[in-house]
């Protein structure tokens, strides 16, 4: 019998991450390399271990090779334990429920035993393709002085974002009066953030009944949210303030990290009271070269730069060649920057090759447009070719 737990986390990382093209062809969305050292997965895992949840499930999927070695046996977040820590949960064949995950609920379902030996009062549910910061401890007190049966964290959108989301409307005391997934036409500018915490019986208890829907999309928000309202379940909706982004297209991967260099108020990851902690690889120093030129750029240890980078963020072992210019970018891990090559408002993946002369992207973004031009991981732009399209 394993301790008891009073809260159990349960991460959703198996996203095919399709609308971010070549930067999720190889690897899962969670796995994409974000602000020049991190992976978006290491925001919801750092989050836990600064909330103190030291149980923590992971659901892998789609190409869960580079993630699952991402991740390894948890340590990078203190989640190496004996009991409780850090489990990677793939979905399996044989027994009553293994199966390829469904859909959000479905995934949860077939882990049923997981969370059971822990026996806890709550379960989280978590996304594993969000940038934020949050104190999951201060949701959980305001899920138990309410006495909720699911507790919604949300975050207020535009109303042209809203049909991106689940949409939920609210009374004066926070309760839930509806929800509405992805609505064509948005009843409010509330937007679940994908964030639950569940009491631990009832989550079991409509799990299954989401099981047995006759047409069922196996999804908390289009199944199991609009039938615990409809059976008139304590729900309510927690409001978040602070920095949160969904990274699942390429436009907002690449805000995210212009964030980074433009709202640091806002979005803080220099704040050594919550810090974000992920797989540290040794590198060298950085180099910036006699003639370089930078400008409120984020440059990451093992890289050389001996060219311009503005408003850009540079991660380890990246190569900037002389005369080379970089301007509102993203460029990944060990990626080459020839002699001369100019790139503008673009992601530059893992391992790419951007060879002399060459010029990557639009110099200026203009909304409804123009798109964030990306490169491929270990894709190659040949000498003075021109490339301002998403590969």
């Amino acid at each position: 019998m394993r301790l008891k737990k009073e809260i159990v986390a349960m991460l959703l990382a198996g996203g095919q991450g399709t609308r971010l093209h070549a930067l999720t062809k190889n690897m899962a969305k969670p796995a994409v390399p974000f602000g020049g050292k991190y992976r978006i997965i290491d925001f919801p895992l750092s989050n836990c271990v600064n909330s103190g949840i030291s149980t923590v499930g992971v659901l892998t999927q789609f190409m869960p090779l580079e993630l699952n070695s991402y991740i390894g046996n948890g340590s990078p977040w203190d989640l190496d334990r004996m009991d409780g820590g850090l489990s990677i949960l793939p979905p399996y064949t044989g027994g009553e429920t293994g199966d390829w995950y469904k859909g959000t609920s479905n995934a949860i379902y077939q882990n049923l035993k997981y969370i059971e030996q822990y026996d806890p009062e709550y379960v989280l549910i978590l996304s594993g393709d969000h940038i934020y910061k949050m104190n999951y401890n201060d949701m959980l007190e305001f899920h138990k002085k309410r006495g909720a049966d699911l507790t919604i964290a949300h975050i207020n959108v535009t109303l042209e974002e809203a049909s991106r989301f689940g949409i939920l409307n609210t009374l004066n005391d926070l309760s839930v009066s509806e929800f509405v997934e992805k609505p064509a036409k948005p009843i409010s500018t509330k937007a679940s953030m994908g964030i639950y915490i569940f009491k631990w019986s009832e989550l079991k208890k409509y799990l299954s009944l989401v099981e047995d829907l006759e047409n069922t999309s196996y999804d908390f928000g289009k199944d199991m949210i609009p039938m615990m309202l409809n059976d008139g379940k304590k729900i309510f909706a927690y409001p978040f303030e602070g920095y949160w982004k969904d990274v699942g297209t390429i436009e907002s991967l690449w805000q995210a990290n212009m964030d980074l260099l433009h709202n640091v108020d806002e979005f803080n990851i220099f704040d050594p009271l919550w810090r974000i902690y992920c797989r540290h690889y040794e590198s060298m120093p950085q180099y910036i070269g006699a003639d370089a030129k930078l400008s409120n750029s984020m440059i990451s240890e093992g890289s050389i730069v001996n060219g311009k980078v503005v408003e850009s963020v540079i991660s380890s072992g990246v190569i900037i060649e002389e005369g080379a210019e970089i301007y509102n970018s993203v460029i990944m891990k060990n990626a080459f920057v020839g002699k001369g090559a100019k790139i503008y408002n673009s992601i530059v993946a893992e391992e790419a090759k951007i060879e002399s002369g060459a010029k990557v992207g639009h110099e200026k973004i203009v909304s409804g447009k123009d798109m964030i031009t990306v490169v491929g991981n270990s894709d190659i732009i040949n000498s003075n070719s021109e490339v301002k399209k998403q590969l």
